[in-house]
């Protein structure tokens, strides 16, 4: 899901950049407030998918009955994904390991986030500096 999400925003991020540099004047305070817009909205829809992610997680520990609550399920889901820790719920000691295991992918998931927001601005870069002074 991570993946497709990413792959999605990174398809539509190409085409934003092909119409960007089909403009062949294009300011410097132009192109930063462009890559702040697209760093914005990239930050908004990573913490979606993360939230969609944690939701998942969070249904089946109350499905599996692993949490008493949908709420309590949503909170540990997000303090798992996270690697904060601190909400103060536990699992029971035969689901532990599921929480672990969550902990662990969500270390993964924010690292491809970071991962792909790096590679954004390091793409649009080149564009706020076309033309500066050396």
């Amino acid at each position: 899901m991570h993946g497709a999400g990413i792959i999605l925003m990174a398809l539509r991020g190409l085409n934003i950049r092909a119409r960007i540099e089909s403009r062949n004047h294009l300011t410097l305070p132009r192109a930063a407030a462009i890559q702040i817009g697209l760093i914005g909205t990239v930050g908004l829809l990573l913490a979606a998918l993360h939230g969609v992610e944690a939701a998942l997680w969070a249904t089946a520990y109350w499905w599996l009955g692993a949490l008493s609550s949908p709420a309590a399920a949503l909170l540990y889901s997000v303090d798992s994904m996270s690697t904060r820790g601190a909400s103060g719920l536990t699992l029971e000691p035969h689901w532990r390991m599921m929480g672990a295991l969550e902990a662990m992918d969500g270390m993964l998931l924010f690292g491809i986030s970071t991962a792909y927001i790096f590679a954004m601005m390091q793409a649009y870069w080149s564009l706020m500096t076309r033309g500066a002074p050396h």
